[in-house]
């Protein structure tokens, strides 16, 4: 056989790479993503086998069980690539060698999308767009779609031709401490990034009042000035300058200073409340308290706190 017909092309691969898009299209619960896979090796298995026979038994041993991640099944695919190549050449290549790989793979890289795909990528576009929109910005769920896809479909590519060139060079790397250190760096990242967006997502007020002092009139803006010289119709523009400089100067407009929760909040950490009531939901969260019942006691306690005043 010529080295023609077993050498898949850049081409070759970028069908197989548009096949893997629909990995999960035909999920099963006996072999889960069987046979999405099967339908994205088709054009290879095509390219590197030439009779019915060799075609049909690839096809089967890509009908096997196979469950891993979605984005992170392109490195597998890449290397599988690989092996059927080695194997169409005349390799060694047994169907259980093959099957070996992939089921080796597929198990460290299980673990590894979800804290990376789900729990940072995702969550953090969608915070932007979400936020984008909050503003009204059109743009917002326009730059989620296009930049996660984006994202997503240069991942796929990339690791899908970085397994195809390293072969089962490959596993021996995810196999190391790589994939711990990615994923642990990956979660801490979005952790702080999510920290960051709680004061902007998470708006709580307390209007309660703790106290009331009188301010002395020397310490007020003298408004009473600016009304007397209106009704004479003499006010200028200097007075109203006068204004402005006593109220940035810090001269209080109002003849009593309140001080309330959220100003004594405010004054020791600015978003402090957000962050706690956050923390307060992970504890209970750790603590197998169900995420359903966590949203209704939030509700209670905020319509019991509106009613006595303590929420705003």
């Amino acid at each position: 056989m010529s080295e023609k017909n077993y050498k898949l092309t850049k081409k070759d691969r970028l069908t197989v790479f548009w096949r893997s898009q629909f990995l999960q299209a035909s999920w099963n619960f006996e072999r889960m993503q069987n046979v999405g896979w099967a339908y994205a090796m088709i054009p290879a298995l095509k390219k590197l086998y030439t009779t019915k026979e060799d075609r049909a038994q690839a096809l089967k041993r890509h009908l096997e069980f196979f469950n891993t991640h979605p984005y992170l099944a392109a490195p597998v695919l890449g290397v599988t690539l690989t092996l059927e190549e080695e194997r169409a050449a005349g390799r060694d290549i047994d169907n259980a060698a093959i099957q070996g790989v992939k089921i080796g793979m597929m198990g460290p890289l299980a673990g590894v999308g979800d804290p990376i795909f789900w729990g940072t990528l995702r969550p953090v576009l969608g915070a932007f767009a979400a936020s984008l929109a909050l503003s009204k910005n059109y743009l917002g769920p326009i730059i989620f779609f296009l930049a996660w896809n984006l994202i997503r479909m240069a991942f796929l590519w990339y690791s899908q031709e970085l397994g195809y060139v390293q072969g089962g060079n490959i596993a021996q790397n995810l196999s190391g401490g790589l994939m711990q250190k990615l994923t642990q760096g990956a979660s801490v990242l979005g952790m702080f990034i999510m920290g960051v967006l709680v004061p902007r997502w998470t708006n709580m007020n307390f209007p309660m009042v703790l106290s009331r002092v009188d301010v002395d009139p020397q310490d007020m803006v003298n408004f009473q000035a600016v009304a007397d010289a209106a009704n004479e119709g003499v006010v200028s523009g200097d007075m109203l300058k006068n204004v402005v400089t006593e109220i940035q100067s810090g001269l209080s407009i109002e003849p009593q200073q309140v001080t309330t929760i959220q100003n004594t909040l405010d004054s020791l950490l600015p978003g402090i409340a957000p962050l706690l009531l956050t923390l307060l939901c992970i504890w209970l969260l750790r603590k197998k308290v169900s995420p359903i019942t966590i949203i209704f006691g939030l509700f209670v306690v905020g319509i019991i706190g509106y009613v006595l005043g303590i929420f705003g």
